[in-house]
């Protein structure tokens, strides 16, 4: 491409930035780009960038002086202080309203510090834009999730809802709101994303070590699933999954994969935001233990030749309820996980005034992202019917999907104990169901507790107030108004 103002610029051209670029330049936008190895875009210039609307630059100076005003330079580099080192050198060169994007996997208060600081101190915008959809949504489409000024949404709305993916004539992008929001979205999303593939996983463990079912079996299972309810991205690569046969061994290739799950830190942040929010996402939070555990490969080898293994008895039920238990325990269990992750989004709303739109955020989950799925559009359905929605189980679809669902769910659950198979994400869900519809739960033992080794004090079900008892005074406890501030002795 010869040299003219481009409509935007991207620093950063591993695989991610690469398909960016070229979806853009597919969409009739020209792109100016930057590496901070030349050769590698060099090599981008002359094979994929070739022919196309995509301006290789050899310096940061000569980058900005691509771009028409207001600027707009989007970054595609690790999270962290590479983002910061690319934020200082981009500074001196550009102009107050030019905007920087981060499209990385940013801490979403990362995100907010810079967009305080560049707007305060040097008139520039700052967007963190979650970006996700991996390597093929880049290209042909990703789900992008916004932060920043209303202003610097607006200059670059034009571009970013044309690369985003399409569904029913909707972009996959919609502005989320201030600073740090998209980021956080983003953050949610992978948490989501974690629960997502650790029921899957556990899904696949009770047919496989309960039924005993193969590889080749399990893929036509699951792509069965894939054509109802369940209909989504990572259903259906799970079942082309199993499909695959490793050419060294001839064996299904997912047999031969080691046991040992990473993570890149989004799962992590998510528990750390929920426990500071004090939301309970025990589903998400069961998935990262569960890829912690798995990590520890060796250690479990060699707990597995000293702890008691369990015989477990044949399965001698209905194999076909049994796969069809599963199956509604699966969804089950993922509507609790949104409802929890969607929960977090509204408590860290209103703590940091983003005024999210969960609609919103449904919509654009829609496509392009890897928790792309048909069920997001009852999720849609049901925040427009009640856009104050405190949790998706309360609303009338999702409470019927559970009593449909409930028992199955309880059967598929008791079965992978019975047969000692770990599900710890199904568990945890069950139990979060089961907490979140009584009236009532043993935690009133729990404050009897706290207050006879604490003295911390608890209120009655039978008349107002705050009361503290001296469980030790006499066989029959003294009960009496609580000070406003009781003595602390020890404990909590």
């Amino acid at each position: 491409m010869s040299s003219k103002q481009c409509d935007i610029g991207l620093i950063g051209l591993a695989v991610m930035g690469e398909n960016l670029v070229l979806n853009m330049a597919s969409k009739g936008f020209s792109v100016a780009v930057f590496n901070r190895t030349t050769e590698v875009t060099e090599k981008f210039a002359a094979s994929k960038a070739k022919g196309k609307t995509i301006q290789a630059t050899r310096s940061l100076e000569e980058f900005v002086a691509a771009l028409s005003r207001p600027r707009k330079a989007m970054i595609m580099v690790k999270a962290g202080a590479p983002v910061d080192a690319v934020i200082e050198q981009l500074i001196p060169l550009l102009e107050p309203g030019d905007v920087i994007i981060d499209g990385g996997n940013s801490l979403f208060t990362d995100t907010q510090r810079r967009c305080r600081d560049l707007q305060e101190q040097r008139g520039l915008h700052f967007v963190g834009c979650g970006v996700s959809g991996g390597e093929e949504g880049a290209l042909k489409g990703p789900s992008l999730m916004p932060g920043g000024s209303l202003e610097s949404w607006e200059l670059i709305a034009p571009i970013f809802r044309k690369i985003a993916a399409q569904v029913d004539g909707e972009s996959c992008c919609r502005y989320m709101g201030p600073d740090g929001a998209g980021h956080y979205v983003k953050m949610v999303h992978n948490g989501i994303e974690y629960g997502d593939m650790q029921l899957i996983c556990e899904s696949y463990a009770i047919l496989k070590d309960v039924l005993k079912i193969e590889a080749a079996e399990l893929a036509e299972i699951f792509a069965e699933w894939n054509k109802g309810e369940l209909d989504s991205y990572l259903i259906d690569i799970t079942a082309q999954i199993f499909r695959k046969i490793d050419p060294e061994t001839g064996k299904p290739m997912v047999d031969v994969i080691l046991d040992k799950a990473g993570q890149k830190g989004t799962g992590i942040w998510t528990l750390q935001s929920a426990i500071k929010q004090a939301v309970v996402i025990s589903t998400i939070n069961a998935a990262v233990e569960a890829r912690v555990i798995s990590s520890r490969k060796q250690e479990r080898v060699d707990s597995s030749k000293v702890l008691p293994q369990l015989v477990p008895p044949k399965f001698t039920g209905d194999r076909t309820q049994l796969i069809e238990a599963v199956r509604q325990a699966l969804y089950a269990s993922k509507i609790v996980s949104y409802a929890q992750g969607m929960e977090l989004l509204g408590a860290a709303s209103i703590e940091s005034k983003w005024n999210l739109n969960f609609g919103d955020i449904a919509t654009i989950w829609r496509g392009g992202c890897i928790i792309r799925a048909v069920f997001l559009n009852r999720i849609v359905e049901a925040y427009e019917r009640d856009g104050a929605l405190h949790n998706l189980l309360l609303d009338r679809y999702f409470t019927s999907i559970i009593e449909q669902t409930q028992q199955n769910w309880r059967v598929a659950v008791s079965a992978a104990i019975a047969h000692g198979v770990a599900v710890p994400a199904f568990a945890a869900s069950l139990s979060y169901f089961d907490s979140y519809r009584q009236a009532r739960l043993p935690s009133n033992l729990l404050q009897a507790q706290r207050d006879f080794f604490g003295a911390h004090t608890y209120e009655r079900v039978d008349k107002p107030g705050v009361f503290h008892t001296e469980w030790l005074a006499s066989d029959a406890p003294r009960e009496k108004p609580a000070e406003a501030k009781p003595p602390q002795r020890h404990g909590e």
